[in-house]
């Protein structure tokens, strides 16, 4: 199956569809084998004591791909912050990734998310191009996760 971003523009709007990978679990050795070395977009979360899925990280990476950024983001010696580094290694921790070569796609794609889940303050731009942005998710695993 062929996972990532593709876009329609219709007028000076956007409709993005993501094609998300399956959900995994982020062992060394599983995102060494499925994960590719490419550009793209991705979703980090972890289990709480409820069985319910939290948003760790979402964003997106364009040199060194995703591979060796979930790599990174979920190594819990790499951890920036005492509170994500606990996560990293009293959780389980996933995560789903869609590859794209548009880095202005990424940016919309991943501005339209954060701006989703946090409002207020989503810390990234979009790419300019577009009046409006629309996106629509294909999802294997039908992800519903709590913030």
């Amino acid at each position: 199956m062929d996972y990532g971003i593709t876009a329609r523009e219709k007028g000076e709007d956007v409709y993005y569809f993501i094609n998300w990978s399956p959900l995994s679990l982020t062992e060394r050795w599983t995102i060494n084998a499925k994960v590719p070395s490419v550009a793209g977009i991705y979703e980090i979360y972890w289990m709480d004591e409820h069985s319910h899925l939290r948003l760790l990280s979402v964003g997106d990476t364009h040199y060194g791909g995703l591979r060796s950024e979930i790599r990174r983001l979920t190594d819990s010696e790499l951890a920036g912050d005492e509170k994500t580094r606990q996560i990293l290694e009293d959780k389980e921790v996933w995560f789903r990734y869609a590859p794209s070569n548009s880095s202005a796609a990424m940016a919309d794609v991943v501005w339209f998310f954060r701006k989703t889940y946090f409002p207020e303050n989503p810390g990234v731009e979009h790419s300019g191009r577009y009046r409006k942005i629309f996106l629509n998710e294909s999802e294997p695993d039908k992800l519903i996760w709590v913030p």
